[in-house]
């Protein structure tokens, strides 16, 4: 145990190139605690705070880097779940409650993104992410229509879970990958040619996927080919994740985060003394994780950057 660490943390470098992500003296930090489920970290540059979810208490909380204060950012969040920014600055939410996906304009107002897929109700958007041409591409499981925990129990009107891009100019929802059990997390390549996103099937079949897969992106950026699985997980099931400025895949797991090199192999970890369900890189030059665990964020500043 070294001094200033919090017991149950540590940096677990598999392969000697993990060594050269980490800071040598940095610590994992718990920030704050308190939360039933955390979920969808975002952070806002210009006020240097961080947004999360904490769906079953059916709020969102707001963390300040300026005073390390935390408070209620938005409640009742109709049991948002993943969040990010889009390239305005604008908050981007999945609400488990309302099954949809919301844009908070920067006046305050709500902006009803996705709500439907060919006149149906969405089942549940779980994480979500913003393209630089502007679409938002989404997925969508049961999740929060399964019990009244995340949201509210219902049937699925789709009857299947599919991942979603909505396109800037037309507002069309179109399913871009149809052939999963529970879609998941989702993120960009740094340079956009691919997307990967997790199935976490297993939560409810215990021989269900619980892994990540990549998707080559067609020359408009419209579609998806491939689709190939990336890895496995070693440890319960792969969330939400987030990539740096080299192609890295930083993911929640079920002992913290693990570190994946961009042809997924496993060659380190961030261990975390609960369950971890999602990540973001913050801070002023993007070289903070901030990890949410079960009931506390937490964060660690590394020697590698998130994408600009």
């Amino acid at each position: 145990m070294f001094y200033g660490q919090i017991e149950g943390t540590r940096f677990e470098p598999l392969e000697p190139e993990f060594n050269n992500l980490l800071i040598g003296h940095a610590r994992v930090e718990r920030l704050w605690t308190g939360a039933r489920w955390s979920e969808g970290p975002t952070w806002f540059p210009a006020g240097r705070y961080l947004v999360w979810s904490d769906i079953p208490n059916n709020r969102m909380l707001r963390w300040d880097e300026t005073d390390g204060s935390v408070s209620v950012f938005r409640n009742p969040s109709n049991y948002s779940n993943g969040n990010t920014t889009d390239h305005h600055g604008r908050l981007v939410s999945c609400e488990h409650g309302a099954r949809r996906v919301t844009r908070t304009e920067h006046d305050g107002s709500i902006t009803v993104i996705a709500d439907r897929y060919q006149g149906k109700r969405l089942n549940s958007p779980n994480d979500v992410v913003v393209k630089s041409d502007g679409s938002i591409w989404f997925t969508d499981p049961t999740y929060g229509i399964m019990i009244d925990y995340e949201g509210g129990r219902a049937e699925s009107e789709i009857g299947a879970c599919y991942v979603y891009r909505v396109d800037p100019d037309t507002a069309e929802v179109m399913a871009v990958a149809t052939d999963f059990m529970k879609p998941n997390g989702l993120a960009f390549s740094p340079d956009e040619k691919y997307l990967y996103v997790a199935d976490t099937g297993r939560s409810h079949d215990p021989d269900g996927p619980a892994h990540i897969r990549r998707f080559s992106l067609s020359g408009d950026g419209k579609t998806l080919s491939g689709g190939e699985v990336l890895a496995d997980s070693t440890a319960g099931l792969f969330d939400g994740f987030r990539l740096d400025e080299d192609g890295r895949i930083w993911t929640s797991a079920a002992d913290g985060v693990h570190c994946l090199e961009p042809g997924g192999n496993l060659i380190g970890k961030i261990a975390i003394p609960e369950l971890v369900a999602n990540v973001c890189f913050g801070g002023a030059r993007k070289n903070r994780l901030f990890i949410a665990g079960t009931t506390s964020l937490y964060s660690a500043y590394l020697a590698v950057n998130g994408p600009v």
